[in-house]
């Protein structure tokens, strides 16, 4: 383990994905510079992920839920399970279908070392065939100073401004302080807001030379064709906007663009712009007109991951 950096716990949300989730664990286990612990996060599958889990990896902390609380959730309890139960100086975070190279981690701790006014760090994300993923990209950091670029250069990085939670590496103290991911969100901006809300102080680093491969089914960005799902995104990034912690007033107009723009380009590449023309309505609608509940509302009734969220989440309130 790298001076100063403490205890790493992974951290994997799973959700009806067993056989990827068994190469994501076995990839964990075969880190050159080990996890302490590792966290899954069972969202309610329906398949036999939990089992799997149990009798093939009894070591791993198992936190199977009643309920599938979408990506944000399942990382808000993992986040939690890792800062409160497993005592993380460092939670890396990261889907069941991320299956991280034998040096991903070395190679993010590396970066890291002992600054701790770096508080996240990612990896390069690649598709089965080694492009690079353009669901996977991270937001250069803006106006960066000549300073702050050098040091990063020095430890192998590039400053970001935000980051994905397909490997993301985030120091425990500040998930203490800012809280964790927002439940609600439920799928997709959630990694946005969370490290925009957590970089808007500190310093965050791209690890090109820690490399995940993203399997996912197809190599594309969120924007091709979401079909119904294009309601999280519409009513995410309005409620980003609107009301996040993490973004200046300049950001805010910023990415206000981008995302008509980005929203433009989904339609036009559509093969049933009506089911958009809806997740467009009622995103807007619920965006506008609502905001996210507290995650101690939205993770209720859970046992032992609501109780992990409120005592993670006390201090930060």
């Amino acid at each position: 383990m790298t001076a100063g950096t403490g205890r790493t716990v992974a951290v994997v949300v799973a959700y009806n994905r067993r056989d990827l989730l068994i190469e994501v664990l076995d990839a964990l286990a075969g880190q050159t510079t080990p996890v302490a612990a590792i966290v899954v996060v069972d969202n309610a599958s329906t398949d036999d992920t939990a089992t799997v889990v149990r009798e093939r990896y009894p070591h791993v902390d198992l936190v199977s839920v009643a309920r599938n609380t979408g990506g944000a959730g399942g990382f808000a309890i993992g986040a939690a399970r890792a800062v409160v139960r497993q005592a993380a100086d460092l939670v890396w975070l990261m889907d069941d279908d991320t299956v991280p190279t034998d040096t991903a981690l070395e190679a993010l701790l590396a970066s890291v070392g002992d600054d701790s006014a770096v508080t996240i760090a990612g990896s390069r994300v690649v598709w089965t065939d080694g492009q690079d993923h353009p669901m996977n990209t991270p937001r250069p950091k803006p106006f960066v100073s000549a300073t702050e670029r050098s040091a990063a250069e020095a430890r192998g990085a590039m400053p970001v401004r935000s980051t994905s939670f397909v490997s993301m590496l985030v120091r425990a103290d500040a998930v203490r302080e800012h809280g964790l991911p927002i439940a609600d969100y439920f799928i997709w901006n959630d990694d946005f807001e969370y490290s925009m809300r957590l970089l808007r102080r500190s310093r965050g680093f791209f690890v090109p030379g820690s490399v995940v491969v993203h399997k996912t089914v197809k190599l594309g960005a969120t924007d091709v064709d979401p079909g119904a799902r294009f309601y999280y995104e519409v009513r995410n990034k309005v409620w980003l906007i609107r009301l996040a912690r993490g973004l200046s007033p300049a950001e805010k107009v910023l990415y206000t663009g981008s995302s008509l723009l980005r929203w433009a380009r989904t339609f036009r590449a559509s093969a049933d712009r009506p089911l958009l023309l809806t997740g467009l309505r009622s995103g807007l609608r619920d965006g506008f007109r609502g905001r996210p509940r507290p995650n101690r509302v939205v993770l209720a009734g859970l046992g032992e991951a609501s109780d992990d969220v409120a005592v993670c989440e006390a201090g930060a309130a």
